[in-house]
């Protein structure tokens, strides 16, 4: 058999029925700001430890929203906590707050 290149690449399909969004449910009853988030990237784009190091913002809020929490911590470690990503968001969700309480509800769990 001729080989062209190509394989097949193992599936991204989340399952948001299985998915476990508590940690995002206790998130948004402390901070309400972040039913605002539109997933829109502007705290990713400005974001400076997302120039030095694999940290994206907005990631980390998805990953949040849909269950996937592994690599959040990972994502945390990497923020600098500077508040750029909140000054730059055209909601007005305040994100500094989001990951400090983030981080402290995931080194509970």
């Amino acid at each position: 058999m001729i080989d062209f290149g190509y394989s097949l690449t193992k599936s991204n399909r989340l399952d948001l029925d299985a998915a476990d969004t508590s940690l995002a449910r206790e998130l948004t009853v402390q901070e309400h700001s972040l039913l605002l988030c539109i997933g829109c990237g502007t705290c990713t784009a400005g974001c400076t430890a997302g120039q030095f190091v694999p940290h994206n913002p907005r990631r980390m809020q998805l990953m949040l929203r849909y269950g996937q929490t592994d690599g959040l911590k990972e994502q945390l470690e990497h923020c600098m906590v500077c508040g750029k990503c909140q000054m730059l968001c055209p909601r007005g969700v305040d994100l500094r707050s989001i990951w400090v309480k983030l981080a402290r509800a995931l080194q509970t769990r």
